[in-house]
């Protein structure tokens, strides 16, 4: 048996039998074995053949494969299955070639499942042989598969004719019938076929898509491969497009060819349909669209060259003709590296590397250059094999990405011992990069990743790379060429090292703050000096500040600011120490320099300062002027020297154009000054704002922290100095403990417990009135902005008016091209367009289709009812209109019965009554449609000639009345009422249209016109005439009369007098529907909508359209875009299994369907009877937080581009009849002149979907049901598309090997089609998940802008209408200040669920609203937040992508965007007018994950160096933007938590110390409250509830300030404050202890709707550490403090309220948060749960979960990973608990007041006796627990009875009281803690000795402990009954409103596994 490639389309199948030279039939199956003895034959036939009918019956399953045969076995069993009920036999013969082709790939079955498929295969072909044997047509196999063959051929069936020529060429081999197929080719052509958008194929030119012009000229433009020299003669034919060309010479795969040809025919198509001017040349690409393009591709690549010093290698010919063709083919070379590039795309200075070599080579290729050493053309230095680029260009490159991150260890190694992402790619932002050379030099130290990994990983490196995706013998010589080539260096890795970090190392350390913002801190600690140094000179006035003696003391800041400079030059040359093997010269230069400077003037300063203070001269003398008071000391004349240096940078500042030119420059004194100034950096350089921003921001930070500072003056330092005077004098000489420094003078202990929370406070506040200025000026930017200008459905019935112009004015292109205006003022330039367009502006048509699909959308949602659509819709029917504007009923509906009232009632001239009804448009539209639309409806009602004369007089006579203004004259309107109520019964029969109402009918007509004749005409004379002609008798034939003629409106037998029941369809059914719901609709008006949602979503788009917003193009001429969601395992839509109820629980339908009553109502309404359980899961999971919400909003942006593109080419007549009429007008069979397909191909152009569903082909192969529902989406939108990585497994020497796929298919036929494949070099998720996971799908988008969207997102139809507005934001401003990022607005839609719920709804809304507005102006900071931005993709493409992957340092992916904008000179904006939807979590369990996750994320972003280059890189002013909004908040957040502590730890010195007896008792004596005063100034701290300000703002500004006090005070009573509490131990904790010792993950919170009830072991596990712990250390804290205070007030209160408050929510939150927290039989299963995990033995393998030990060990393993430095930090901040031991133990009776430092070492006796006695017991119970049961009781016998004695004889002996036993508690408790936390950190050096198990006994015991004592109040709680309820009513307070019984929701989460 022979192997050998055969290709076929982009999926490769690269097995492909040859088999003998004879053709044998399939085999006769095996006989099966008899179901028993006694059958007869006859039997077993019918038998037989039932069982084949059965077999036939059912498909064999085609697409759960084995990962080894999926691409190249699934074809041939999909056509099978396709053809199987037209040809059994052809399908057969497919089943069969499909087996034979599975053994010979794997003849062994060594893959995976690869066994079983043949089973299942084999018995099916045995079932099928004979069975379909009798059904062939044929003679034979191979004609019966010909004749088929050919039928299909004729057929165009493309999809199946590469399966069957390959199955027709194995049957016909060895037949003697090869003549049957001598003509045929059976070259695969099924990839030509296989389009994503464009379709390609020569057949397929006809498709609407190649009609639009743009695309016919960027095809043609892109397959120009005139002149080009061909790689090889054999590519004459192959090469019919510029990119195949390129694959020929460098060796790119098919499946990267084809998806860049069509990313690239598109980019040039949609820039060229957006130029204007168009080009008056012939029909081809215009040179501007592709200079567009080239600009953005090579922006960031010759900015690369500049940088580095090296010449572009983008050369041009000098031929006019060819520049165009050369061009597009170094854009398509870009292209063609980038999406192959695979991990390397997120590096893209590589990139440029890259490109710059081939480029090269290329422009040698162009020109045809001969090598000087060879003498031959030159060619390629990887040549344009198969795969060459990816195995030898891609592949080294990431393997050394791959080895570096393997030594990350899943994230607990030290960011300093392996390179990550950055690292790796700034290692090309230096000219050393070159010497890697090209080919590239394997044994370049670049590629040495470190001795010891070097041969594993090596080793694994080859096993990735021997495949390659082939197993045919070239495909292993090929792949193994470069094995050979890293075995060749390895022998030089000797003398190879490892490089390391580049640029930057991320130390663990809080120095980072201080070294990234050091101006910052420089700031707020020489202020505090300023500050000091004011207040204890008591100034009362600033001039006082010009006293020489003051002055000078003030001018001792520069030497604390020389000091600081010398912190911060160690800290750079400390923090940048391991990376001296990659730093240059002239950087270990300047940091040399940099020291010496500052160390030099850290000395010079304090020497000239001492000799000034030493020489008074200037204080001796008297001035007598103002002027005299100066004279100048040496000391300021150093200062003045000093200061020079800053000089230069105060100058720059004030230019910010001057600061980018030098940074960006290449002049040498450019180049000097922006070396001394920062560190030589690619990024980072010309950030800087124009004038107006950087006054805007400077003006703001000036306010805010000239606010801040005299805040701190007057009330935080001025009111200490008196005290801190008072206790320097004070002389304490005894204590009441051991004093180790009794002469240390001015109390400085005291002091320092005085100041030190004070100095926290002071370094803290700022971020507490950045809130209140942010409050402030956000809100104030908000109303600019007309946020909240419609808020209500009441101002948007009274401003419906004006939509119409507004949204022609925003969302309808212009037909005038609008001219710029230059700097004229935006409302001149409205008032120019307003004027030149105002026809067409008040032109409400559009206006009224796109409301209606808004109203329709909203049907489709189940937000309204029928009822409520109709009353909503705006008519478009021109079968009665009057030409006004027909508003929608719910505008009109009360306003007609009004007019009705008003008219009867009315005393006056008519003329008057007319203004009074024009006065308001609502009434005089409700009277106008009342008139037209009796009027049309009996005029098709009427079809009696009397009857028609009639009603034409009465018409006339009305008509006749209004134009003569004597309507009042010429009628009684007093009886107009009851003309009414006829009419609108008349209305209600015509609705009902039955038969049987034909009678009523009649009899309302005549009660209608004798109110009209006999009631309400004045003179009715010329209606009677109409009714009572002159013959009134009908005479017989004989002339006697026989009966009288009928009534008006009655129908006799012969003749209808009325049209009556009408068709149920056409225009009247509408009109009588109108007139019906204008009379009936008796409901309040201010109720329709009722969805509280649809209020909403109608509110915003109202109040969005009078937002400034760029004007809409035409959908042609807008910018094309993309969406990518990345998707992991969430939900896709729920399963019938979990929306249906279990036994024990409710489910999520009956849940939801109690949530929303009115939408499941409405669902009802809509299906009727056929509602199907598919239905009930879309409704369901439309409500959920799953990917089926996502796509559904997502797929609006199509719907709506469709709707503005057939908006934009159709006239106002034609839209009268929608998108669907008008194609019904066009002749179907010109299809590509369908409009319905050219706004399918239109929308094509602007807009696909990928979702980058990453586990899909696994999730597929598993038979995993989320597989199937994401086909069924596709199915659904077939135009999404879905990537995915696939993990194959292929047999290589009968060894299987994996290879990697990025893969991209659609939906065809409900099955999943692939269109794209591209390999790569290895799994490419090495690193952060997500972001690689984005990062692999990113090749197959499309478009010039990328929107992300996460999978719990949503959108609305009517936001997707502004979307093309959106994307002018690209273009509006000029190129350089052109935004890269457009933030979006977000709306949290799931606030409803819980108040839990509601909380993070308004805390998310708060920052996504006010936050960011005012973060992107006036700030400038604003970044990348997550979803739903929208990137400029070719900028971010060409720049690394849209977001970082390096593992735990990127773990907040999304910000690091943001960063990498900024830094290379990117703007970010935000914009409000349109929002996206978002769903948040809604337990507090899942919130604290998530925000631990984001704090975990805070602290390596503080690590990391983008926010170090950010700090040093940015402005000043824009620098404290840039910290208070990221780091700095998390970081104050910490501080505000740790000033508690130190204010009590403080208070706990005083109080034990005997300090604060003394100070109160001399405060008594002088009659001083400031000493009082001063111990209260922990009660500042308390500011921190002011952060909740923005969140007012926001909701008074789009609710009313009314409704949003309401809501606050709602949200207080929900005890709102604990939860915000509860999170700021969150976030301080996560916070600290990552930067200290890491341990950042990503934290999965999952995504389920309904609130589970959490166990008390899962809430301690959680908490125990973050939160439990730190109570109760406040609690001992409290406790003592306020056992041992002295005080003669009651001060102590106020100081210590908020901190007992913080303690008990603490403790007490996640309980009081818990759904059924307080339920006696919840408490019950909890406590026998929590007593299982305490017992239960941990170990290898059990989870922390199951049992307390493991969990202890998982919880403490940071420590294990952590640094020396921070485990030293550890151990001294775990001393803090021995200070209550030393405290306390003087303080008992039984030390007798001795203060000797012998009392504390003797009460370490009480420890170790603890110790040993645990030891003792434990040693017993190992030992003798099992066997000697009775001794080992004994010993505890014993051991209790010691104790006892013990106690006794110190009670007895030593008068041990129990107050002292309390107070021994209180001691020695923290003191055990200490030790436990100690020895966690010493665990590596004492695990394994015997002192280890006590240590964990001791550990246990506290945690049952803390349990214990946690639990308890619990328990009391719980057994009050009235507790459970209030707090579930507390909880679910919104679900209470609607009637919801919450208790069968709320399920623990055991009852689910």
């Amino acid at each position: 048996m022979e192997v050998e490639i055969v290709e076929i389309g982009p999926s490769s199948r690269p097995l492909r039998y040859v088999p003998a030279p004879q053709w044998r039939p399939p085999p006769p199956p095996p006989p099966l074995p008899p179901p028993s003895m006694a059958s007869s034959s006859s039997t077993s036939a019918a038998d037989q053949a039932t069982a084949s009918a059965v077999a036939q019956a059912l498909q064999f399953d085609s697409e759960k494969l084995p990962q080894t045969l999926v691409s190249e076995i699934r074809p041939f069993l999909r056509v099978a299955n396709q053809i199987e009920a037209e040809s059994p036999r052809v399908a057969y013969l497919c089943r069969f070639h499909a087996f034979e082709k599975a053994h010979m790939m794997d003849p062994r079955s060594t893959g995976r499942g690869v066994r079983q498929f043949k089973t299942a295969l084999l018995q099916r072909l045995e079932q099928d042989e004979k069975s379909t044997f009798s059904k062939r047509k044929e003679r034979n196999d191979a004609r019966e598969i010909k004749s088929f063959y050919e039928k299909k051929r004729q057929a165009n069936a493309h999809e199946l004719m590469p399966v069957l020529a390959e199955v027709l060429k194995a049957v016909l081999i060895g037949t003697g019938l090869e003549s049957l197929a001598a003509s045929e080719d059976f070259a695969d052509k099924s990839g030509l076929f296989r389009y994503n958008i464009i379709p390609l194929h020569p057949r397929s030119s006809q498709q609407p898509i190649m009609l639009l012009q743009e695309i016919k000229v960027a095809v043609s433009a892109v397959f120009n491969v005139r002149s080009l020299p061909l790689a090889s003669i054999r590519d004459e034919k192959t090469n019919t497009d510029i990119l195949r060309w390129l694959q020929s010479w460098f060796g790119f795969q098919k499946g990267n060819v084809a998806n860049q040809r069509e990313h690239l025919i598109l980019l040039l198509a949609n820039m060229h349909a957006r130029l204007n001017p168009k080009s008056s040349s012939a029909p081809m690409l215009d040179d501007r669209a592709i200079d567009e393009l080239l600009a953005k591709t090579f922006e960031n690549y010759l900015t690369w060259c500049k940088f580095l010093g090296r010449k572009s290698n983008i050369w041009l010919p000098s031929v006019k003709q060819e520049v165009q063709q050369h061009k597009l083919l170094y854009i398509a070379l870009y292209l063609l590296i980038w999406g192959e590039a695979s991990n390397l795309r997120l590096m893209p200075e590589c990139l440029c590397y890259i490109f710059h070599h081939m480029s090269y080579e290329l422009y040698g290729v162009l020109s045809g250059a001969v090598s000087l050493i060879t003498g031959e053309k030159v060619r390629p230095a990887y040549g344009g094999e198969d795969e060459s680029f990816l195995n030898k260009v891609v592949t080294p490159i990431y393997a050394e990405i791959s080895a570096e991150a393997l030594k990350n260890k899943n994230g607990v190694s030290d960011h300093s011992t392996w390179r990550n992402y950055d690292d790796l790619n700034e290692f090309f932002w230096s000219a050393d990069c070159f010497k890697l050379g090209w080919p590239m030099r394997l044994n370049n130290d670049f590629f040495f990743t470190s001795t010891k990994d070097k041969k594993s990983h090596q080793t694994e490196i080859q096993n990735s790379k021997l495949p390659h995706g082939s197993s045919s013998e070239q495909g292993i010589a090929n792949s193994e060429a470069p094995d050979q080539t890293q075995q060749k260096t390895a022998s030089d890795t000797s003398q190879q090292r490892w490089l390391g970090k580049t640029n930057f190392v991320e130390v663990r350390s809080f120095w980072h703050l201080f070294r990234s913002f050091d101006r910052l801190w420089t700031l707020l600690v020489l202020g505090l000096q300023i500050l000091i140094i004011m207040a204890w000179h008591g100034l009362e006035s600033p001039l006082q500040l010009l006293d020489p003696q003051i002055f000078e003391d003030l001018l001792s800041i520069f030497i604390t600011n020389a000091v600081l400079r010398v912190i911060q030059v160690v800290l750079d040359i400390a923090f940048s120490w391991r990376t001296k093997g990659t730093m240059r010269f002239s950087q270990k230069l300047r940091f040399s320099i940099k020291l010496s400077l500052a160390v030099t003037w850290a000395i010079i300063l304090p020497i000239f300062y001492s000799s000034s203070q030493n020489y008074k001269a200037c204080s001796a003398r008297h001035p007598k002027n103002f002027l005299g008071m100066f004279c100048l000391s040496k000391y300021m004349v150093v200062v003045a020297f000093y200061l020079t240096s800053n000089v230069i940078g105060m100058a720059l500042f004030l230019v910010p154009a001057v600061s980018s030119y030098i940074e960006t420059s290449t002049w040498r004194i450019c180049n000097i000054l922006s070396w001394w100034c920062q560190p030589q950096s690619y990024v980072g350089r010309g950030m800087h704002e124009g004038q107006v921003p950087l006054l805007k921001y400077t003006s703001f930070w000036t306010i805010l922290l000239s606010s801040k500072f005299l805040f701190s003056y007057y009330f935080e330092i001025r009111p200490l100095v008196e005290p801190t005077k008072i206790i320097m004098n004070v002389n304490v000489k005894t204590y009441e403990w051991h004093e180790f420094f009794p002469q240390v003078k001015s109390n400085a202990g005291a002091i320092l417990a005085v100041w030190s929370p004070i100095i926290l406070v002071y370094f803290m506040d700022t971020q507490i009135w950045y809130s209140v200025f942010c409050t402030i000026f956000g809100g104030m930017c908000g109303i600019v902005h007309h946020l909240g200008e419609i808020r209500t459905m009441g101002m948007v019935r009274s401003r419906f008016c004006t939509l119409p112009e507004v949204f022609n004015a925003c969302l309808v292109p212009r037909s005038m091209p609008k001219d710029k205006k230059g700097i004229l003022p935006s409302f001149l330039e409205k008032n120019i367009f307003k004027n030149l367009g105002k026809s067409e502006r008040q032109d409400p048509t559009k206006f009224a289709l796109v409301w209606n699909q808004i109203i329709n959308s909203f049907r489709s949602e189940d937000l309204i009812s029928n009822r409520e659509m109709d009353l909503m819709t705006m008519p478009m029917s021109l079968e009665y209109s009057s030409g006004s504007i027909r508003w929608p009923l719910f505008l009109l509906a009360k306003k007609f019965s009004k007019a009705v009232d008003m008219t009867a009632n009315f005393t006056g001239k008519s003329a008057q009554l007319f203004w009074r009804i024009k006065k308001d448009n609502y009434t005089f539209c409700a009277i106008n449609d009342f008139y037209e639309l009796t009027k049309s409806i009996f005029k098709f009602l009427v079809i009696g000639d009397v009857e028609k004369r009639v009603i034409a007089a009465i018409f006339a006579e009305i008509k006749m009345s209004m134009e003569n203004s004597r309507l009042l004259i010429d009628f009684k309107m007093d009886q107009l009422p009851l003309l009414v109520e006829k009419i609108e019964r008349l209305a209600e029969l015509l609705y009902k249209n039955k038969q049987g109402l034909r009678f009523e009918v009649t009899i309302l007509l005549q009660d209608i016109v004798d109110i009209l004749i006999q009631d309400m005409f004045v003179d009715a004379q010329r209606v009677l005439d109409q009714i009572n002609p002159s013959d009134t008798l009908i005479p017989d034939d004989d002339g006697v009369f026989d009966y009288y003629k009928p009534e008006l409106f009655a129908s006799i037998s012969s003749e209808s007098k009325i049209r009556f029941p009408f068709p149920d369809s056409g225009p009247l059914k509408e009109q009588v529907k109108r007139l019906y719901l204008l009379l009936n609709t008796k409901e309040k008006v201010a109720e329709v909508p009722s969805n509280s949602e649809a209020r909403r979503r109608i509110s915003f788009f109202a109040t969005s359209l009078f937002m400034d917003m760029p004007a809409a193009p035409k959908v042609r001429s807008m910018l094309s875009f993309s969406i990518v969601t990345p998707y992991f395992m969430e939900e896709v839509k729920f399963s019938d299994e979990e929306l249906h109820s279990n036994q024990d629980e409710a489910s999520i339908l009956t849940y939801m369907q109690k949530i929303y009553p009115d939408e499941w109502t409405n669902l009802l309404e809509r299906l009727g009877s056929k509602i199907t359980n598919e239905d009930i899961r879309y409704w369901a999971s439309f409500r959920g937080q799953t990917l089926s919400r996502t796509v559904r909003g997502m797929m609006y942006y199509r719907k709506a581009l469709r709707l503005q593109a057939f908006l934009d080419r159709t006239n106002d007549q034609e839209l009268y009849k929608g998108p669907v009429g008008t194609e019904r007008g066009q002749n179907k069979r010109n299809i590509h002149q369908s409009l319905s397909t050219e706004l399918d191909a239109l929308a094509d152009m602007k807009f696909s979907y990928v979702i980058s569903c990453q586990k899909f082909g696994e999730q597929k192969s598993n038979g995993d049901p989320h597989a199937q529902d994401i086909i069924d989406l596709m199915a659904r939108y077939p135009a999404l598309r879905v990537a995915y990585i696939e993990e194959k497994e292929i047999i290589v020497q009968n060894i299987p090997h994996k290879v990697y796929s990025s893969v991209l298919i659609k939906a065809e036929n409900n099955l999943d089609q692939e269109i794209y494949r591209i390999k790569l070099p290895g799994p490419p998720i090495i690193g952060e998940g997500k972001p690689e996971n984005q990062n692999h799908a990113i090749i197959f988008t499309r478009g010039e802008a990328l929107q992300t969207i996460d999978m719990n997102q949503d959108n609305y139809l009517e936001e997707a209408y502004k979307m093309r507005n959106v994307l002018q934001e690209f273009v509006r401003r000029p190129k350089d200040q052109a935004p890269t990022i457009l933030g979006l607005r977000e709306h949290i839609f799931t606030g409803s669920v819980s108040s839990l719920a509601g909380f993070m709804s308004y805390q998310e809304t708060s920052f996504v609203t006010i936050g960011q507005r005012f973060l992107a102006d006036p700030l400038r900071v604003r970044f990348h937040y997550g979803h739903p931005d929208i990137f400029d993709r070719m900028f971010h493409l060409t720049r690394g992508g849209i977001s970082k992957a390096s593992k735990t340092i990127n773990l907040s992916e999304d910000v690091f965007a943001g960063y990498n904008s900024i830094l290379r000179r990117g703007h970010i904006t935000y914009n409000e007018y349109i929002q996206v939807g978002k769903g948040r979590d809604v337990g507090l369990n899942q919130i604290s994950k998530f925000e631990a996750k984001v704090a975990n994320g805070n602290s390596e972003q503080t690590l990391s160096r983008d926010i170090y280059r950010l700090g040093r890189r940015f402005d000043f002013f824009r620098m404290l933007s840039c910290y208070f909004t990221t780091v700095g908040f998390y970081f104050n957040s910490l501080i505000s938590v740790v000033g508690i502590y130190v204010f009590l730890y403080g208070q706990l010195y005083l109080v034990l110390s005997g300090v604060q007896s003394v100070l109160l008792i001399k405060a008594q004596t002088l009659n001083m409250k400031s000493l009082e005063t001063a111990l209260a100034s922990q009660s500042f701290l308390q500011l921190g509830l002011l952060t909740g300000l923005p969140m007012v703002m926001e909701l008074g500004l789009e609710k009313g300030f009314r409704a949003a006090l309401s809501d606050f005070i709602l949200m207080q009573l929900q005890v709102a404050s604990v939860f915000f509490t509860f999170s700021l131990g969150t976030k301080a904790h996560y916070y600290g202890r990552t930067i200290l010792h890491g341990g950042a993950k990503y934290r999965p919170t999952g995504r389920k709707f309904v609130v589970f009830h959490a166990s008390f072991t899962e809430n301690y596990q959680l908490y125990s550490r973050s939160h439990f712990v730190k109570a109760f250390e406040l609690l001992f804290l409290l406790i003592i403090y306020h056992i041992f205070r002295k005080s003669y007030g009651r001060i102590h209160v106020m100081v210590t309220y908020s901190t007992w408050f913080m303690a008990m929510t603490w403790l007490f939150a996640p309980f009081l948060f818990n759904p059924a927290g307080f339920a006696w039989h919840k408490i019950v299963d909890d406590w026998s749960d929590w007593n299982r995990w305490m017992r239960n033995q941990g170990g290898i393998g059990v989870q922390p979960e199951k049992s307390w030990e493991s969990w202890w060990n998982a919880e403490n393993s940071h420590l294990r990973y952590s640094v020396l430095s921070s485990r030293i930090l550890e151990v001294l901040l775990c001393l803090r608990f021995f200070v209550y031991q030393y405290g306390l133990v003087y303080h008992l009776k039984i030390s007798h007041d001795n203060k000797n430092f012998l009392v504390y070492l003797l009460s370490w006796v009480v420890i170790i006796a603890v110790v040993g006695l645990v030891k003792l017991v434990n040693c017993a119970s190992r030992q003798l627990s099992s066997k000697h049961q009775l001794i080992f009781r004994f010993i505890k016998l014993l051991t209790f009875l010691a104790v006892v004695t013990s106690f006794i004889l110190l009670s007895c002996l030593c008068k041990l009281s129990i107050m002292d036993l309390i107070i021994c508690c209180l001691a020695f408790i923290p003191t055990g803690w200490g030790l436990l936390l100690i020895v966690q950190v010493l665990r590596p050096k004492i695990e394994y000795y015997a002192i280890w198990e006590p240590i964990q006994v001791i550990a246990h015991a506290y945690d049952y402990g803390m349990g214990s004592l946690l639990f308890f109040p619990i328990a009391v709680l719980a057994w009050m009954p009235i507790i459970s309820a209030i707090q579930t009513r507390v909880l679910f307070n919104r679900a209470f409103s609607r009637q919801l019984q919450i208790q069968p929701f709320i399920v623990g989460k055991t009852k689910r596994k």
